[in-house]
């Protein structure tokens, strides 16, 4: 069986044998489940090691007519913007499937759709077809439904529906610039390739029209301003291990889908590019303001990605090397980070049963554990030399000033809203006296330990050796960003 098609269906392979599985079994499940994600995050390395980092195009594709009258086809492959984004998507679910020991209720067919969404996101960032990416795509939102509307908090029913409307709207308009492009492109094909090499040559205007569909298409699920409302309460009310998902790899679908559309139609890139530039920057000062004022947890956990993702929106609108760079940096980093801190938060909502930040205090004395890895994920959010955050930021303010000049000065200003929040949220946290109901909270156990490790040791290993991650993206980035080159 070719490579890719067996990644996409381990995780499916996993969900099947569980589905007949007796719902009593539970151990058995739970093993199955894990065992399923670590065959999957073990392939996708294994690729990782086969890759060739010095090809810019396309490696292990495999292709297999559907409808040749309609140009739709079975097509996969990899190449440095995605394959960086199935190793995240392997691991966080791998961490997810560790952080699910509270989940008790229908805990079978938990797990079996936390597979399946697991195929769909790596079918996702392995397309290379429209017609398949949109049904993957579609198909991520039926377990994420269930996901939150089944085991969610207090407002889950809303916070699904929310999830729910909110992504089939901005898919719409994603599906209506695919039909138009098919339509206007004279190869009639539904291939990437294919469909990139006629939609460069559309007069600008038409490309304008085109792209603005994959911006509201894709900006709704990568949760750019003003169409992220559905974010907030979605991480709130979802299970703590789902916004492990939810935030480190679906608004990263959304990051990479606006990067496919740009490699087709990068003159409306060009011709947009102040209003993403602006759309980015506002993201960034109103997401972190947003998060400043909240003193739930997972909220200002969700809002700060509002701002992290408007780092990645700027990289892309630069579109230079250090630019893209950056925003393919940043969709890492931003992953392990807000993975990092979802599992921590919703390991201590466990076994405190608040996430309100002034209901803590000095648990640096009662949890040492819980104090260091979470110090740890807040300072990297905040983009601190050594860890991946701050190669990820630094690359996207080379990328804008080379573009912008000083309006980069602008950024500097969400990073200090970010620093703000992030030392006040780790000193109501960790500092102060020990409150009576705080004395006897259970620190990290051994598997929550390694889960939370392992999310550590990628942030602190992309800061301080950033070189093979960068070597491999860099011979894609080179190639898209000489798709602008005199635009």
């Amino acid at each position: 069986m070719p490579l890719l098609t067996l990644l996409l269906l381990l995780p499916a392979i996993g969900a099947v044998l569980i589905s007949v599985l007796p719902g009593q079994q539970i151990r058995v499940i739970r093993a199955v489940a894990l065992s399923a994600a670590a065959a999957a995050m073990l392939l996708s390395w294994g690729l990782l090691s086969m890759f060739d980092t010095g090809v810019a195009g396309l490696q292990f594709f495999e292709q297999v007519p559907w409808n040749p009258r309609l140009g739709t086809s079975y097509a996969l492959g990899l190449d440095g913007f995605s394959l960086p984004m199935v190793l995240l998507a392997t691991l966080l679910c791998f961490i997810t499937l560790l952080a699910s020991r509270s989940i008790r209720e229908r805990v079978k067919w938990y797990f079996v759709l936390v597979l399946m969404l697991e195929s769909a996101m790596l079918g996702v960032f392995m397309a290379q077809d429209w017609t398949l990416f949109y049904l993957l795509w579609e198909l991520t939102l039926i377990p994420l439904f269930f996901l939150i509307d089944r085991w969610g908090g207090r407002r889950r029913h809303q916070a699904a529906l929310n999830f729910v409307l909110y992504t089939m709207g901005g898919s719409v308009f994603m599906l209506i610039s695919l039909l138009v492009l098919f339509d206007v492109t004279p190869a009639h094909s539904f291939a990437m390739a294919s469909m990139g090499d006629g939609a460069r040559t559309l007069p600008e205007h038409t490309q304008v029209l085109i792209f603005f569909g994959f911006l509201i298409g894709f900006g709704v699920k990568m949760s750019i301003f003003p169409i992220h409302g559905w974010l907030p309460l979605a991480h709130v009310e979802a299970p703590s291990p789902i916004s492990i998902l939810l935030s480190g790899v679906l608004l990263k679908m959304g990051s990479y889908g606006l990067i496919r559309a740009a490699t087709m139609l990068p003159e409306a890139i060009a011709a947009l590019q102040p209003l993403l530039a602006g759309l980015a920057l506002f993201s960034l000062i109103y997401g972190g303001l947003l998060a400043w004022r909240q003193s739930d947890l997972k909220a200002m956990i969700a809002y700060s990605s509002v701002s992290h993702m408007g780092i990645v929106l700027l990289g892309i609108a630069a579109f230079n090397i250090a630019g893209l760079t950056g925003a393919v940096m940043q969709m890492v980093a931003h992953g392990l980070v807000a993975g990092a801190l979802f599992l921590l938060i919703g390991l201590l909502y466990e076994r405190t049963h608040t996430r309100d930040v002034n209901d803590y205090s000095s648990l640096m004395q009662v949890t040492p554990r819980f104090a260091f890895f979470t110090s740890l994920a807040l300072l990297a959010g905040m983009g601190i030399p050594g860890t991946a955050g701050f190669i990820a930021e630094l690359h996207a303010i080379i990328g804008g000033f080379e573009r912008w000049g000083w309006l980069m000065l602008l950024v500097s200003v969400g990073m200090l809203i970010s620093a703000a929040y992030s030392v006040r949220t780790i000193g109501r946290l960790f500092t102060g006296p020990v409150r009576p109901r705080m004395r006897d909270i259970q620190d990290l156990r051994a598997t929550e330990l390694t889960a939370a490790g392992v999310l550590a040791t990628a942030i602190i290993l992309l800061g301080i050796a950033p070189r093979p991650a960068l070597e491999l993206m860099a011979a894609s980035i080179r190639q898209l960003s000489a798709n602008f080159a005199g635009l």
